[in-house]
């Protein structure tokens, strides 16, 4: 079957947004995961930056679904869900030393129909069997102060290359670098590789790569200067946070000594953007 990673990541990318009630609001990004119970049960997962929920403090957010119309045209229905409790605790699943955060939505039959499939979710044998190293393009979706690509709502898409070496093993590098602007609006949106052929090393085999290698959780700053490079947090700390859902004592990744962006300092990319347009 042939399936393309770029547009089955667009239908399950969402904005996710608060009003302040001061004419702006806080607005990040997420996508959705399948990620069945441990007993089947079907289940569809928010997956985004922890600071983005974090910063929201009322008990609603708004998810920003999108419904196709018969005529095959597309309208913005944001809903709400609940992301606290009626007593302001969070109903998300925070990894213990990463920025990510899982929390299980209902969202619309044919919206849950897009969430993507676990196993779409890079490991670091995926990284070293495809040689995937600095200089290498990667895609990154999001909604960049709050925009979109279209009235629809969906999101924008971007690229950059991949900065920093190396990129595995993830314990010693939990994070990695992308030549990429970041904005408020863009944390929590995935970042992936899509390529038609390439070569595995040692091989003349050109065969298809299409993975999720992380979510983009935060910007390199030195001086107060935005460096317009976004750092990227391993796919390996979205699937741990994922069985944190299900079991809090499951084992989690505690990263080796490193300095994050050596010399520089790492920066959330969420800000209150105007509800103007």
């Amino acid at each position: 079957m042939v399936w393309d990673l770029s547009v089955e990541l667009i239908h399950a990318t969402v904005q996710v947004e608060q009003p302040l009630g001061d004419g702006t609001r806080t607005v990040g990004t997420g996508f959705l995961i399948n990620a069945p119970a441990p007993d089947g049960r079907p289940r569809t997962v928010l997956v985004t930056a922890g600071h983005v929920l974090q910063r929201m403090p009322n008990v609603q957010a708004k998810i920003g679904y999108r419904v196709e119309n018969p005529d095959h045209s597309w309208r913005y229905s944001p809903q709400k869900f609940d992301i606290r409790d009626s007593s302001g605790n969070p109903l998300w699943t925070q990894h213990p030393n990463r920025d990510v955060a899982v929390i299980e939505i209902t969202a619309p039959e044919k919206f849950a129909k897009a969430a993507i499939p676990l196993d779409w979710l890079a490991g670091d044998e995926t990284f070293t069997s495809y040689a995937v190293g600095a200089g290498d393009e990667m895609m990154a979706l999001g909604f960049p102060r709050g925009l979109a690509a279209n009235p629809a709502g969906f999101p924008i898409l971007r690229s950059g290359r991949v900065a920093s070496f190396p990129l595995a093993p993830s314990k010693a590098f939990p994070t990695f670098l992308l030549d990429f602007t970041v904005f408020p609006g863009n944390s929590g949106g995935p970042v992936f590789m899509a390529e038609g052929a390439r070569r595995r090393p040692g091989s003349s085999e050109a065969q298809e790569v299409q993975f999720i290698a992380g979510l983009l959780t935060q910007q390199v700053e030195l001086n107060n200067e935005r460096l317009e490079i976004g750092i990227v947090t391993h796919a390996r700390y979205i699937r741990e946070t994922l069985a944190l859902m299900d079991d809090p004592l499951a084992p989690v990744t505690v990263a080796e000594a490193y300095s994050e962006v050596g010399g520089a300092k790492a920066a959330s990319a969420l800000e209150a953007v105007s509800d103007d347009p």
